[in-house]
């Protein structure tokens, strides 16, 4: 229920709901009073009639750790589409755009979110490029991270990948993080099976929260030595079920994110998702929104209220505390959301990229066999995992070359380096379950080359042409069929509709599944097929790389 009142100087909306008192974990009716953008007042009252008609009033959702990027929305479009589920704001790693484009990556994604009644939160990336096995199209050195996180509008240093620097006191990353300390912000970690004395060190270093954790015992560990656990549920990372059980204990230590989550996934629900199935685990409902609201405002100090007098109008009405089905956004006091619908308003975006490769020809990903009757190291893929396993198969050799095995899910993957002209990048994966044609993508951790997993090396190369010559996308190519997603902003984003760019990822997503993809979310896993920094086999434009030894091995 809303009123509105006209005073000499301002406009007083007040609200009748059942308000969720988080601190004082207490729900009652309430009318919150707003002017000026701010909470007045939450008055407790007696309505009258059946409380439980009324809708439920709470801070809004915050994503503890995003790559907006990885939605293949510029930040306003990520807005239109995740305030309808009552997302007010979000702590945003830019560290996709700043691999390709820079600084003037960093400074795109700052400016184009000021564009929207939206609260976005950007770090500065902490590891750009992630390793020296790779080729980025950017540098980010200590000097150029200290000049960012003097600015107001960049709330903490990003996640710092390089674990081995910290371990080790690399001068370059201990310089990062010296500058966070300096500028009084955050510093986000990353480190993935990282346990014990080493994982002190790490935390330590003043590294203050993880996002990586797949099993319970370690996030334990951590949370052991004071950090903050931020539980990850994305397109194709989830690790939600193995950690939820920890809000139980650790109510004021928990966050949620969803770090990578495609247009398709985001058009249908974010935050409100995962308190929705915390419910079914029994977890406490303050606990959920401890962590759903309150944790990341605090922990990163942001700019959005938490339904306190004085404090920003940022805050959502829901339905019902269960399924958390949002009915109304509002962010300093504006209606940007009601009844499924976002009332923000599409623009056009500008185009940033670096982009400079030649179109290939298929002999370009042929895999000579240099040793008769050795086994090659092969990528093992998980659904629903960024590590992957190390397996060593025998592949069946044809005129002395390495080919597919399609029977036994044995295809091709290859990197291409997007920035300038090098040789192909060759290797094989297992679990994509394509029987014909190829998908490949210019979204590829944390590089950013063009990422192809294929049947043979004619449908390959037609897959990685049509990005080359698209400068930047997705595609996905049958016997019969060539298609693309292009993504023209730094080959990562869309300068498109949102919804639009949902509806058609839908699209492609589906016709990998009819050439046989058997992952939940292939587009997304085969993005992450280059990231060298999460265990174990993965491949870059350099070649095949150990995390375990983290090293080139061929």
């Amino acid at each position: 229920m809303t009123q509105q009142t006209a005073h000499p100087n301002q406009i007083i909306k007040a609200f009748i709901a059942q308000f969720v008192d988080i601190p004082n974990r207490s729900i009652y009716p309430a009318r919150l009073s707003i002017a000026d953008g701010r909470i007045q007042s939450i008055e407790r009252i007696e309505t009258g009639a059946d409380d439980a008609s009324l809708p439920y009033l709470l801070p809004g959702f915050i994503d503890a750790h995003v790559h907006i990027e990885s939605s293949m929305l510029v930040p306003a479009e990520f807005a239109r589409l995740a305030v309808v589920h009552g997302t007010v704001g979000t702590v945003s790693d830019p560290h996709e755009i700043a691999n390709v484009c820079g600084v003037a990556g960093v400074e795109y994604m700052i400016e184009n979110g000021k564009t929207v009644p939206f609260k976005f939160n950007f770090g500065a990336p902490s590891c750009v490029p992630a390793t020296v096995f790779e080729t980025a199209g950017a540098h980010l050195d200590a000097e150029d991270v200290a000049e960012l996180m003097r600015r107001d509008e960049i709330k903490y240093l990003a996640e710092v990948m390089n674990f081995p620097g910290v371990l080790n006191n690399d001068p370059e990353i201990m310089a990062k993080i010296a500058a966070a300390k300096t500028a009084g912000k955050p510093i986000d970690g990353h480190a993935p099976g990282l346990r014990g004395d080493t994982a002190g060190a790490y935390i330590a270093a003043g590294i203050s929260t993880d996002h990586e954790c797949f099993t319970i015992d370690e996030a334990l560990d951590k949370l052991k030595h004071g950090m903050k656990i931020i539980i990850r549920e994305g397109s194709a990372a989830k690790n939600f079920d193995a950690l939820i059980p920890l809000l139980n204990n650790y109510p004021d230590m928990i966050m949620f994110c969803s770090d990578d989550k495609h247009p398709d996934s985001l058009a249908i629900g974010h935050i409100n998702q995962l308190c929705a199935r915390a419910v079914t685990y029994g977890i406490n409902i303050f606990n959920i929104l401890q962590a759903a609201c309150v944790n990341p405002v605090k922990h990163y100090k942001l700019d959005i209220g938490l339904l306190q007098p004085g404090d920003f109008a940022d805050f959502i009405m829901v339905k019902d505390l269960v399924n958390f089905e949002v009915s109304a956004t509002y962010i300093d006091g504006q209606s940007v959301a009601a009844n499924g619908k976002s009332n923000i308003v599409p623009s056009k975006a500008t185009i940033i990229n670096n982009f400079s490769a030649d179109e290939k020809c298929p002999a370009d990903f042929e895999y000579p066999q240099l040793i008769n009757n050795t086994p090659v190291p092969v990528i093992e893929a998980i659904d629903g995992q960024l590590i992957t396993h190390k397996i060593m198969v025998n592949t069946p050799p044809v005129n002395g070359l390495l080919v597919t095995d399609i029977d036994n899910d044995i295809l091709k993957i290859a990197v291409v380096n997007r920035y300038k002209q090098t040789p192909v990048a060759k290797g094989f994966i297992k679990n994509f379950g394509l029987k014909q044609g190829a998908i490949a993508s210019s979204v590829a951790h944390d590089s950013h080359n063009i990422v192809v997993v294929g049947v043979d090396d004619a449908s390959i190369c037609r897959a990685v042409n049509l990005i080359i010559k698209a400068k930047g996308g997705i595609s996905c190519v049958s016997d019969t069929e060539n298609r693309i997603l292009e993504l023209p902003i730094a080959g990562l984003m869309s300068d498109k509709d949102g919804y639009e760019i949902a509806e058609a990822y839908t699209s492609i997503d589906a016709m990998s599944k009819k050439l046989g993809a058997t992952l939940l979310s292939p587009f997304m896993t085969l993005s992450f097929m280059a990231l060298l920094v999460i265990p174990h086999l993965k491949l870059s434009d350099m070649g095949l790389f150990d995390a375990a030894e983290f090293k080139l091995i061929g």
